[in-house]
């Protein structure tokens, strides 16, 4: 049903939606985090490096437009000649990905501007802020009503799991309520909503993680990346007793996931790239390319596609 995957993967939603690949840009809007700033904590998430998520993005100390034209080159180097005209111009277009730390953290004055320098780009086809669900009050959701109003907006949120005790371990920082509240709100602006869920976190088994599963099903939520737990230099976790998923376990985990998943409910990702040089555990997850091949065998070995559990 979704091209030569059994699941509704975000590459066949994108040229199902757009006609064509779009590519994504990390941006760094140079922000914090309430979770590391001391409003909330001082040291983020137990997962959560330094750089915030934002490990593979450019450097804060470019402008918006600056981080896109740096990003568009590196593009452009990789590009087939087909996909080229001959004044060297880019043709395809991207996601303007706000990534690192959260993206709606900050004053209106200064979020107005990057999100104006990110839209006005010719090359943007649509706008992706990663945040945090206590992060988006009343001026906030009217300004990304605006930016609705121009192009497509995405607004990712970590919610990682459904279990408080499991919440309060990590140190996420917010209840349900606050989620469930932000996905109204986003919503009723007209964006579409992108969850995160982290499979292998401590003291969580299989059955837990297919209970936050369920949880979010039960939510409007349009999107959702699928993450394992990664262990990163210098983070608490990198400091706890733990022993990471192999590469047969979480498999065996992903695929219930997706056994369970709406088949209207876009798959974002399978799994994540913690940073080689940061990575401690899982060490087979820096071979994405085994691991999606890997995965994509199992499930054609076991017959299974998204939502057949439903």
């Amino acid at each position: 049903m979704w091209g030569d995957k059994p699941y509704y993967s975000l590459d066949y939603y994108l040229k199902e939606t757009f006609g064509r690949k779009l590519y994504k840009i990390s941006l760094n809007a140079g922000l914090t985090c309430p979770n590391r700033d001391g409003t909330l904590g001082t040291g983020g998430c137990i997962f959560c490096s330094a750089g915030g998520s934002g490990d593979f993005g450019a450097s804060p100390a470019l402008s918006i437009s600056e981080q896109i034209e740096e990003a568009k080159g590196r593009v452009y180097q990789k590009l087939p000649a087909s996909l080229k005209n001959p004044q060297g111009a880019i043709l395809p277009s991207f996601i303007a990905y706000f990534q690192a730390y959260t993206n709606t953290y900050g004053e209106i004055s200064y979020l107005r501007k990057i999100y104006d320098e990110a839209l006005s780009n010719e090359n943007t086809a649509l706008l992706s802020i990663a945040t945090r669900p206590d992060c988006l009050g009343g001026e906030v959701l009217d300004l990304l009503a605006e930016c609705a109003g121009i192009k497509p907006l995405w607004v990712e949120l970590g919610l990682q799991t459904s279990h408080e005790d499991t919440a309060e371990l990590i140190g996420r920082g917010y209840s349900l309520p606050v989620f469930e509240k932000a996905v109204k709100d986003l919503n009723n602006i007209g964006a579409k909503v992108i969850v995160h869920m982290i499979a292998g976190l401590p003291g969580e088994n299989t059955s837990k993680v297919l209970s936050s599963m369920d949880y979010i099903r039960s939510q409007p939520v349009q999107g959702i990346k699928l993450q394992l737990l990664h262990v990163l230099k210098d983070t608490p976790l990198a400091g706890m007793e733990y022993k990471a998923l192999e590469l047969e376990e979480y498999t065996d985990i992903l695929i219930s996931c997706i056994e369970r998943l709406p088949q209207d409910m876009v798959i974002h990702r399978l799994t994540g790239d913690g940073p080689k040089k940061l990575l401690l555990a899982p060490l087979w997850s820096g071979n994405k390319k085994h691991v999606l091949n890997f995965i994509h065998k199992e499930m054609k070995a076991r017959d299974s596609w998204q939502g057949k559990a439903l």
